[in-house]
């Protein structure tokens, strides 16, 4: 019998909650983060979050002990890795080395988890694949998607769920909650696997999620987001960046299709195109098609409109990736915590 799970998505202009039983999404809540509450991806007050987390469940009528929640993929470093084929024991004795080049500081502040991607027999004729490091290995191998997490990002994460009278059940990066949501549309075609391109377009970063299958291949990060669009309303209509937000959310005055909004769009498009390039010239054997469009920003017609026109690809709703049956107004924004609840 499938538990029932609260995913959590804390960002820095929302916070998401949906109740998830198996591939049932029984009741969702997006309500506004205060400001200042989240700094570089990190809970600024354990104890405001777990207020915010317990009210908002309390004010939708959301009963639930468990809980999922998805982390910021700033957060935490995440590696994929091949290795020789071992015991649990050995891979993690051996998994913190994976990490020695990009973690600076002490390993024993960090706790590493791993999935497993794919096993293989390897080459037993002596010429074996190579690691990530360019190292032959032979024999039976193993890939695997590796994740370093700070303890304390999980304590405080722990925290402000113990506040809100949860348990923390589940932590992992953004990426598996796609990665669960592209397995629950159903058997991959192992030979030709179809590619997804899942453009998050957040509110101080947008992200590009490259998989094929449900395999993740790459993420392009673009270090401007929808607080782009609230410096340039702000500017036009003479008022701080806080209202401008309101205003680009209630599309004021039509304000969405000005020209100063129409070139922001221009710009955000162009960087969008060349992580798309790059993406392509690493990888020549892609045939990407297709791209689905979460995230704040997804509301804005007129970016998704520039997005359609200056990409060659098919763009979808989120909602196209949510399991069959599950319908949500708000669904652009609640994949991630849906999806931290899955398998």
């Amino acid at each position: 019998m499938a538990k029932t799970i609260l995913g959590v998505d804390i960002g820095y202009d929302s916070l998401k909650l949906a109740v998830v039983n198996g591939k049932q999404v029984r009741k969702t809540a997006v309500v506004p983060m205060p400001n200042n509450l989240i700094r570089e991806g990190r809970i600024v007050s354990s104890e405001t979050m777990g207020e915010l987390i317990r009210r908002t469940m309390k004010e939708h009528g959301i009963r639930c002990s468990q809980a999922a929640i998805a982390l910021p993929n700033e957060t935490v470093f995440i590696r994929s890795v091949t290795m020789p084929l071992m015991t649990i024991d050995q891979l993690n004795y051996n998994l913190p080395f994976e990490f020695r080049d990009y973690i600076t500081d002490e390993m024993k502040d960090y706790i590493f988890d791993y999935a497993v991607v794919s096993t293989s027999e390897g080459n037993t004729e002596g010429e074996g694949e190579a690691n990530a490091e360019g190292e032959e290995q032979s024999g039976p191998i193993m890939e695997l998607m590796a994740v370093a997490a700070p303890k304390s990002l999980i304590e405080e994460s722990r925290a402000a769920l113990h506040r809100a009278g949860l348990k923390l059940v589940k932590a992992a990066p953004t990426v598996c909650a796609f990665q669960a949501l592209i397995r629950a549309q159903g058997k991959q075609d192992e030979e030709t696997p179809q590619e997804y391109c899942i453009l998050d377009l957040g509110y101080q970063s947008i992200r590009m999620y490259m998989f094929r299958g449900d395999r993740h291949m790459v993420t392009r990060v673009l270090e401007l987001g929808m607080n782009s669009l609230d410096q340039v309303i702000a500017e036009a209509y003479s008022v701080d960046v806080h209202l401008a937000h309101t205003y680009l959310l209630s599309n004021y005055e039509d304000c969405q299709s000005k020209d100063y909004c129409m070139n922001a769009y221009g710009t955000i498009t162009v960087e969008l195109m060349r992580a798309l390039n790059f993406y392509r010239f690493s990888n020549p054997d892609s045939h990407l098609e297709d791209i689905w469009i979460c995230g704040g920003g997804a509301c804005i017609r007129p970016l998704q409109q520039s997005i359609a026109e200056t990409l060659d690809l098919h763009i979808h709703t989120a909602g196209e990736l949510l399991p069959a049956g599950v319908e949500l107004e708000e669904d652009y924004a609640l994949l991630q915590a849906i999806g931290i609840t899955m398998d």
